[in-house]
């Protein structure tokens, strides 16, 4: 999950200091109207289901998890009081927006064309998202991170929308704990390290590194903590 410094690609704040009990969020509650609809739909993106519970006529929860999601979703009958399809700006974050969004079309999921915000507008007359309202087509020309999206609904009109963030900003990720969900965000990482490390040695006369793995291993993991990259 991202917060709102991240999404909007400003200057992350002063990380606090970890409290004393841990609060993890790990549950969104999507309102349907269909149970048996929305089950199939999200079958359909090869999200895993996690529980489909029910009690009788009047009361059903479904849970389903994204890949390599650490939160779930959750929907039913009598779960909750909201209106179906008023749960909007649910993001999902991927690091190829392009490859994220072929395979979502694969599986039936009308996702839009690929946006990106225009400068730091936030008034308009596109649909609201978190970073403003004003976009234009299209990949971010620079490829920045936190860049660039694509939208989707539900049957329902639920919203996600899809972010593509590839370097956390500072403060975001302990630079001593670098992970990744996936082997996919992995490969990813390692071919980004690839390119700047060929890089590298083209400016250091072009001779082989012998320490590549040290350098990809530094690179990664500063690129995933937001911290300055090596040269």
């Amino acid at each position: 999950m991202t917060d709102i410094k991240e999404r909007t690609g400003t200057t992350a704040i002063e990380t606090p200091k970890a409290p004393a009990v841990e609060l993890k969020l790990e549950i969104a509650v999507i309102p349907v109207s269909d149970v048996d609809r929305a089950k199939a739909f999200y079958t359909g993106l090869g999200w895993r289901l996690d529980a489909d519970f029910a009690s009788g006529d009047d009361w059903r929860v479904i849970q389903f998890t994204p890949p390599s999601s650490p939160a779930s979703v959750i929907f039913g009958k009598n779960v909750t009081a909201a209106a179906p399809g008023s749960a909007q700006g649910l993001y999902l974050i991927v690091s190829d927006i392009e490859a994220a969004r072929n395979e979502l079309r694969s599986r039936g999921a009308d996702v839009g064309e690929i946006f990106h915000p225009v400068g730091d507008k936030h008034t308009g007359t596109d649909e609201p998202y978190l970073s403003g309202r004003h976009r234009v087509s299209g990949l971010d020309p620079h490829r920045g991170s936190y860049r660039s999206y694509a939208s989707f609904r539900d049957p329902d009109g639920n919203g996600w929308l899809l972010q593509e963030i590839t370097t956390r900003l500072p403060g975001r990720v302990d630079a001593h704990g670098a992970s990744f969900a996936s082997s996919t965000d992995l490969a990813a990482a390692l071919r980004r390290a690839a390119a700047a490390h060929g890089e590298h040695e083209k400016r250091n006369g072009g001779q082989h590194d012998a320490n590549w793995p040290d350098w990809y291993a530094d690179y990664i993991a500063r690129e995933q903590a937001g911290e300055p990259l090596p040269s």
